[in-house]
């Protein structure tokens, strides 16, 4: 995949406000995407994670989470080298895994890829919200935000929600520095399908951003920062 430097994006630092993410641009600190996610999410969601936590047990939770959260950042970065064409080998269980489910995203998702103009782009919205989105690239002809999940079983789109204002809220932003006109987004998603560290069996999904619901995500977004802005004060 060929690389299109005509985009410079932001080199910044996090910092943790309250146990919460915020991005640093000068001497302004911007919440990030997900904590405005966090934050502003409705209560049936909550009550949602709270129910499966104590179906689960506490212990067995967290240990979910923690290898969800490792098998996640060791595919990213999996996916991250093989964009840069950067050799990385993670020979661990938990990397091994990784490597299988970034396969299905090379093959399904990447594929359908040109160029792209950066990984792991800072994006930010001056005044409003700052994050950072896995990959800005040329899908099938358009400009588009891709990210790349990984989850433990496949899920249905009413399940993503946050996936959807995720990439509204990169492309707002990605829009409102460069003066692009990006309306489409991608996640490229795999799954294992349970809980155990076996190889095989991965899942791929993939869920898209088009331009004719661009607008109705756009404004379930700026709704949520409004509520979140509202919770500050």
């Amino acid at each position: 995949m060929k690389r299109n430097n005509c985009y410079k994006y932001p080199k910044t630092q996090r910092e943790k406000i309250e146990g919460k993410r915020h991005y640093v641009f000068d001497k302004e600190k911007l919440p990030s995407v997900t904590t405005i996610l966090d934050i502003t999410q409705p209560a049936e969601k909550r009550e949602s994670l709270a129910k499966w936590r104590q179906r689960e047990g506490e212990a067995n939770a967290a240990r979910i989470v923690a290898t969800s959260a490792a098998r996640g950042t060791a595919m990213h970065k999996i996916l991250e080298m093989y964009i840069l064409e950067q050799g990385y080998l993670d020979e661990t269980n938990v990397g091994k895994q990784a490597h299988n489910m970034a396969l299905q995203v090379i093959q399904s998702g990447l594929s359908n890829l040109t160029e792209y103009y950066g990984t792991e782009c800072t994006l930010y919205y001056p005044g409003l919200y700052a994050g950072q989105t896995d990959l800005v690239a040329i899908h099938k002809g358009e400009d588009a935000i891709i990210d790349f999940k990984q989850t433990n079983k496949p899920k249905k789109q009413e399940w993503v929600v946050d996936y959807y204002l995720q990439m509204v809220a990169y492309a707002e932003a990605h829009n409102e520095i460069y003066g692009t006109n990006i309306r489409e987004g991608h996640v490229f998603m795999c799954s294992r399908g349970d809980h155990s560290m076996e190889l095989g069996g991965e899942t791929y999904q993939q869920f898209d951003l088009w331009p004719h619901e661009y607008d109705e995500w756009r404004e379930e977004w700026y709704n949520r920062v409004y509520q979140y802005y509202e919770k500050q004060q």
